[in-house]
């Protein structure tokens, strides 16, 4: 039984790889767009910001590495400390044709593993994300075998990148514990549940204490809720004993049929659920501590 933290991460993913911008005019697509965007959330309490980045001109999700450039010079420029975390969760996506469904249709984005990773060996970020799922996702499959994880992993532990790892149903939590016996992954783990996507873990109390119950005794994790669960996961994260986050990525509304403006203002009320439940908010140099990241030096930044 663990009990609420003394000090609760936020993370604030600010626009991720689904949300479109048909869904909301505030979701940030720019390099300069998702800069601000993180900085705005670090200034709202988030001491991890979670980076996905977009084609500037059609808001598409995109995997050039120019776009990844850009906005981390310009969050480190002016908040050297955030705890930057970065995506490695495009170029697992298969769409099987129809008449021949060994086939890709349109909408695959599959690639070899070091390819999803190779900004990270650039860039070197504080975090990566590393998933765990292969699963349906409406028409298309998520495939991430445990050969092609265990590939990702090396480039990334060479990198000297912390991975974070999204777990989207149980059989994911078993596969990261045979990533920890077989050395691929070492301990304490950060991970995060990721719940309200379809055919995955479904957001509830029970999910929550059902996955935090099969993690290793030292795992910081976080359970993440999408779309109308985000802020009820954020009192459910919270008081299992996980950190928190929300975002645009996960969310585009505030409350029922109010548009959030900005993720900061989605960081605000994470922020106040977790004070009016008891909780503190952690601190970019506590967050640092907690999962084991060195806090850059003035040189370095």
């Amino acid at each position: 039984m663990r009990s609420p933290r003394d000090k609760v991460i936020i993370t604030c993913a600010v626009t991720g790889n689904l949300t479109t911008p048909e869904q909301t005019p505030h979701l940030p697509i720019t390099p300069q767009q998702i800069a601000e965007a993180c900085l705005g959330a670090a200034d709202a309490g988030a001491a991890i910001v979670h980076i996905h980045v977009r084609d500037p001109l059609t808001g598409r999700p995109s995997m050039l590495l120019d776009h990844y450039v850009d906005v981390v010079q310009r969050i480190r420029a002016r908040n050297p400390a955030l705890i930057l975390n970065i995506t490695t969760g495009p170029g697992g996506r298969f769409v099987p044709s129809k008449d021949d469904p060994k086939v890709a249709a349109e909408g695959t984005t599959l690639m070899v593993p070091e390819k999803r990773v190779e900004h990270i060996a650039v860039l070197r970020p504080d975090i990566c994300t590393l998933d765990l799922n292969t699963m349906n996702s409406g028409r298309e499959v998520v495939i991430n075998t445990p050969p092609n994880v265990r590939r990702m992993a090396k480039v990334i532990a060479e990198a000297g990148v912390k991975p974070e790892i999204e777990l989207f149903d149980s059989g994911d939590i078993a596969l990261m514990r045979d990533l920890l016996a077989d050395g691929t992954l070492t301990g304490p783990v950060l991970c995060s549940f990721v719940m309200g996507v379809r055919y995955g873990f479904q957001p509830a109390p029970e999910t929550v204490l059902y996955a935090r119950d099969l993690l290793p005794h030292d795992a910081e994790f976080t359970a993440i809720g999408i779309g109308k669960a985000a802020f009820t996961s954020v009192a459910q994260s919270y008081l299992a004993g996980g950190h928190v986050r929300v975002g645009l990525e996960d969310a585009v509304y505030l409350s029922r049929g109010r548009f959030a403006t900005s993720n900061a203002e989605m960081v605000s009320k994470a922020r106040r659920i977790v004070e009016d439940l008891g909780g503190e908010i952690a601190t970019i140099e506590e967050a640092r501590r907690i999962v084991g990241l060195p806090y850059p030096s003035k040189s370095a930044a």
